[in-house]
């Protein structure tokens, strides 16, 4: 497992390396709490259409798919 330092307290998840989008989305999104209803419906909604795809390819439609 590779791990490089963000800082000197975090390092990033081998599948967050793989691609920018992936790195931006592990930083900025992931286990992060969500606690509005749009925001946990939206991500629901990012959830069911991704049955059968990859994460990385929802999250790069997530702008046309949550129109």
């Amino acid at each position: 497992m590779v791990h490089q330092p963000n800082d000197a307290s975090q390092s990033i998840c081998p599948w967050a390396a793989s691609d920018p989008l992936y790195r931006h989305y592990h930083d900025h999104e992931w286990g992060v709490p969500l606690t509005d209803d749009l925001s946990l419906f939206s991500l629901l909604m990012l959830e069911a259409m991704q049955a059968g795809l990859s994460w990385l390819t929802i999250l790069r439609r997530r702008d046309a798919l949550l129109v």
